[in-house]
């Protein structure tokens, strides 16, 4: 008599096959084996089916990933395994790189490790389009750039920016060795597109260096504060360069045949001019452009910006704005009388930007008015240390209306009146605005 075994189910089957054999213990235990054993080779191969293999992953998508890791971390990505160990030394991720050249002593950011860049000097320099430095005060850091500069000679870089987070830094490096070093990337970069010299010995021969070797790629020049370039110096890169799209320099580089190689029928339409009027000692000249070279220059580029920043005492506006002129961004840095601002708002009638930081303890109100009434493209203003009635202030945004997307007053400036008080202007501001606004407590420019 056969007796019966209970299935989970709760249904009595026979140890009889179906086949009428009976299953000895051993293969019924084989069986169980055998099926326990698929089951988990099937469970394996799902495993593996929805997990990544990032040993495997694509290089084009691997490159692409590591481009938004920081260098640290890229380092760190290489030593996963020998596939990741050489997209590290890929050249696409070695095209762009900022060397940081900081002294511990007088700097608290971090600097490009010296290993890191002999390693990039020896095997990625030939590599290297996009190259800036970024280098403190000290003199030491400025040395260290120039000696990086001077070894690139495989190279050939489409931009280059010296940036000192602090003054003096390239302007105390020894001027032979500073041009020695630039000289090495104007003639070996053939294709020379974005220069960013600003604050540094570059001078008048170096320059023509550069126009040799890059004036059909030269589009952006900025050298504020070169004080070893001269008006002719500039002149030369304007008459070369025909493709040159934005310029940075101060106002002493500046002149009427300046504007004029700009406006040539070979040049191509300036986007973007930033002149820097600043004044080294009280009372210093300054010399006047006239209105037939600004007109050639919105004759041939009607688009371009101009954009003026002012360090000058109060005495020295004497040549600026007694004719119509340009610009289009205008900042003051130092105090600016009530005269120079009232010609602004008869003379600058495409002004679009307008900064003023001080100005004094009189009421800046026709002013105001009048710049309202006669720069119809001004959308953003900032005012510092001045003084504004409520009402003449309310009267200003009602001319300007909503087109004045920037609107950045500290409270200070405004002088409660027999209409308004501070507690409304902010009120009515913002009706003829369309959005809520306040005074600033603290400059956002």
């Amino acid at each position: 008599m056969l007796f019966p075994c209970r299935r989970p189910g709760g249904e009595g089957v026979s140890e009889k096959q179906s086949d009428g054999k009976k299953a000895s213990p051993p293969e019924a235990s084989k069986k169980v084996r055998k099926q326990t054993s698929e089951e988990s080779e099937a469970q394996a191969v799902v495993s593996e089916s929805t997990e990544c293999d990032w040993a495997r992953l694509p290089q084009e998508l691997l490159l692409h990933i590591l481009q938004y890791l920081p260098l640290l971390d890229r380092a760190y990505a290489s030593q996963v395994c020998r596939g990741w160990n050489q997209a590290f030394h890929m050249p696409e991720l070695w095209r762009c790189f900022e060397f940081e050249l900081n002294q511990p002593a007088s700097s608290y950011l971090k600097a490009t490790h010296p290993d890191l860049i002999k390693q990039i000097i020896k095997r990625h320099s030939n590599h290297l389009q996009y190259v800036s430095f970024k280098v403190d005060s000290s003199t030491e850091s400025a040395e260290a750039a120039c000696d990086i500069l001077s070894q690139l000679v495989n190279c050939s870089l489409k931009t280059l920016g010296l940036i000192s987070t602090a003054r003096p830094s390239f302007m105390e490096v020894q001027k032979s060795h500073f041009i020695s070093a630039l000289t090495v990337v104007f003639v070996n970069s053939k294709s020379l597109s974005s220069l960013k010299i600003d604050d540094t010995p570059v001078d008048d021969p170096s320059l023509k260096v550069l126009v040799a070797n890059n004036s059909d790629t030269l589009k952006l020049l900025k050298m504020s504060s070169c004080p070893h370039v001269s008006p002719a110096g500039i002149l030369c890169v304007a008459d070369q360069c025909h493709g040159l799209r934005e310029l940075a320099l101060n106002y002493h580089l500046l002149s009427d045949e300046l504007l004029l190689a700009l406006s040539s029928e070979k040049h191509v339409h300036l986007e973007h001019l930033r002149i820097d009027v600043v004044s080294e000692n009280p009372g210093q000249h300054f010399h006047t452009i006239k209105k037939s070279s600004w007109d050639a220059m919105v004759k041939h580029s009607p688009k371009f910006n101009l954009v003026m920043y002012f360090f000058l005492y109060e005495d020295e506006f004497g040549p600026f704005f007694n004719e119509e002129i340009p610009v289009t961004h205008l900042y003051f840095g130092r105090s600016v009388s009530k005269e120079v601002l009232g010609r602004v708002g008869l003379h600058c009638p495409r002004l679009v930007e307008l900064v003023v930081c001080a100005n004094g303890l009189r009421p800046l109100d026709e002013e105001l008015i009048r710049i309202a009434k006669h720069c119809t493209q001004l959308s953003a203003i900032g005012l510092g240390e001045c003084e504004v009635s409520c009402s003449a202030f309310v009267e200003f945004v009602k001319m300007c209306g909503r087109r004045l997307s920037q609107l950045s007053i500290m409270e200070e400036v405004l002088i409660p009146d027999h209409k308004y008080t501070l507690d409304e202007i902010h009120w009515e501001v913002s009706k003829h605005l369309g959005r809520v606004w306040f005074p600033d407590m603290m400059p956002t420019w």
